[in-house]
C-alpha cells in the first residue's frame, strides 16, 4: 500500500470529468442571493479544474477565466464546456501566481480547492486580483459520511489503501477558511450551506472515487484496479441498487473585497 500522500488530479483526469458530480446550480443562485451576481461579471475560477463551478458561473451570464496546474483537467474542461455551448478561457497557473492583472475581476472563486492552496499568498493574490467591492466565493461540495452508509464504506476503503489519506470524515462545513479571509482583510463574511442526495450508479460511485485525492490523483495504477474490484464488490453485497442516492453538502463563504487603502 502507498504510504506517501501527494495527489496530482492530473492523472485521473478522464474519470474526474466523467464521474465527478459538478456543483449544483442552486449555488450560483444562492450566491445571487448573497450579493454575488455572475451576468456580465468578470469572474475567476482558481483551481477549476474540469470546470464545473467555472461553467456555471458562464451559463448565468459572466465572463469566465479559469486556472489550474494540471493541464489534463483543462483538456477535460474544454470538451465539457464546447458539450455545455459556453466558452471560458483557461490557463495553466496556480492561485498563488496567477500572473493575471491587478483589480481585473469582479468575481474570484476557488471550488473545492481551497484546502490544497498556500491561504496566506492565495488570499493575497485574490485581493490583488478583485476590483474594489468586488467578491471572493469559496465554495465545497461534499460526500457525507454517516454511520453505516456507502459513504462511511467508501471512506473505510481509501484508508485501507492509502493510510496517509486523511480527509475523511468530514461534514462539509470549513469554518478556517473564514480565518483565511478575515486575516487577509476581506469583510462582510458570510456563509451558507444546503443538504442534498446525488444519484450515482454504482459504476459511476466507483468512478467517482477513482477520481479523488485519496485514490486515482496518489496511488499506482494497479493498486487503483485493486480498489475498484474491491469497491465495486462493497456496493454490489452491501449497498445493491441500480441507483445509489449519496448524501452531500453544499457550502460556501462569501466576503467583499477591502478598499485599495484598507487595512492588509
Amino acid at each position: 500500500m502507498s504510504n506517501e500522500f501527494n495527489p496530482d488530479f492530473g492523472l485521473t483526469a478522464e474519470d474526474y470529468g466523467r464521474h465527478r458530480a459538478g456543483f449544483p446550480p442552486e449555488v450560483i443562485r444562492r450566491l445571487a442571493g448573497s450579493g454575488v451576481e455572475a451576468n456580465g461579471r468578470d469572474v475567476l475560477d482558481l483551481g477549476t479544474g474540469t470546470g464545473s463551478l467555472a461553467r456555471l458561473f458562464a451559463q448565468a451570464g459572466a465572463r469566465v477565466t479559469g486556472i489550474d496546474p494540471a493541464a489534463a483537467l483543462l483538456d477535460q474542461a474544454r470538451a465539457l464546456d464546447t458539450a455545455a455551448g459556453v466558452e471560458i478561457a483557461y490557463h495553466v497557473a496556480t492561485a498563488e501566481a496567477t500572473g493575471l492583472p491587478d483589480a481585473s475581476f469582479d468575481v474570484v472563486a476557488a471550488g473545492q480547492c481551497w484546502h490544497w492552496f498556500d491561504a496566506p499568498k492565495a488570499a493575497a493574490e485574490v485581493r490583488r486580483l478583485l476590483r474594489p467591492g468586488g467578491h471572493v466565493v469559496i465554495t465545497h461540495f461534499d460526500w457525507l459520511p454517516l454511520p453505516g452508509n456507502m459513504v462511511a464504506a467508501t471512506e473505510d476503503l481509501i484508508v485501507k489503501y492509502n493510510p496517509a489519506w486523511s480527509m475523511g470524515g468530514g461534514t462539509g462545513l470549513y469554518p478556517r477558511w473564514l480565518t483565511d479571509l478575515a486575516a487577509a482583510g476581506f469583510r462582510a463574511i458570510e456563509t451558507f450551506s444546503f443538504d442534498l442526495d446525488v444519484p450515482y450508479t454504482p459504476e459511476a460511485w466507483t468512478g467517482r472515487i477513482r477520481a479523488s485525492a485519496g485514490v486515482g490523483a496518489s496511488l499506482p495504477p494497479e493498486e487503483v484496479a485493486a480498489f475498484s474490484a474491491e469497491l465495486t464488490g462493497i456496493l454490489r453485497d452491501r449497498f445493491p441498487g441500480d441507483v445509489l442516492q449519496v448524501p452531500h453538502r453544499a457550502w460556501s463563504a462569501v466576503a467583499v473585497a477591502p478598499a485599495p487603502d484598507g487595512p492588509r
